[in-house]
């Protein structure tokens, strides 16, 4: 059944044009670029709809596997440490690739959020907002059992005590400006601390 889920998640990141912007083996982090659905009003500048913008997903396959156990200080670091190496690898190809010169913003879709996660994405600079699926919770309950089905495949011991029926998905935001002040050439390495409720929120996805 895992390798079925694993085939599949790689069809469907085929064709929705999610790729890999770099060969890093420890890169936690793939894209698609796509357009903004709807107007967005960030704190340093509004994204039109249809505005060109990169969309975050988490490379499953790299996460560091969790013990049976669940997560401990170590994992945490480490997941940390290679989400942050990765936003800043992903602002040095903003900076220095065509392909990426148009967007105006990052964003991604997250159930992390509901975990406990929200002071994590506000301290990594993300606005978080609302998530709006075209079919509404119907869609959205679709897209919670295919995040489901991808963390018991690919983390299995991510799953305790989270349950199907209490995932809930919201938008995360960035403006490219604040991504190249955060990430970019020059800048800090930011210093994250663990606060939340769910002190290991990269035990399941950042986005599906």
């Amino acid at each position: 059944m895992r390798t079925l889920i694993r085939h599949f998640d790689r069809l469907l990141r085929h064709v929705l044009g999610v790729v890999e912007f770099c060969d890093d083996p420890e890169g936690l982090l793939r894209v698609r670029m796509t357009a903004a659905a709807y107007e967005v009003h960030l704190p340093d500048r509004t994204v039109p709809a249809g505005a060109p913008v990169l969309e975050l997903h988490l490379w499953n396959e790299h996460v560091p596997p969790l013990s049976p156990a669940g997560p401990d200080l170590a994992w945490a670091a480490r997941s940390r440490r290679m989400l942050i190496a990765s936003l800043r690898s992903l602002a040095h190809q903003m900076e220095t690739e065509a392909w990426l010169s148009k967007v105006q913003a990052i964003e991604g879709v997250t159930v992390l959020v509901s975990l406990g996660g929200e002071g994590f994405f506000k301290r990594l600079g993300f606005m978080i907002l609302p998530y709006r699926n075209p079919l509404g919770r119907f869609g959205e309950f679709w897209e919670n059992l295919y995040t489901w089905m991808i963390m018991w495949t690919f983390n299995q011991a991510s799953l305790r005590q989270r349950h199907l029926l209490h995932l809930r998905r919201n938008a995360i935001w960035m403006s490219r400006e604040e991504f190249l002040r955060r990430y970019g050439s020059g800048s800090p390495l930011p210093h994250i601390t663990v606060s939340s409720p769910d002190p290991h929120p990269l035990s399941s996805q950042v986005a599906t």
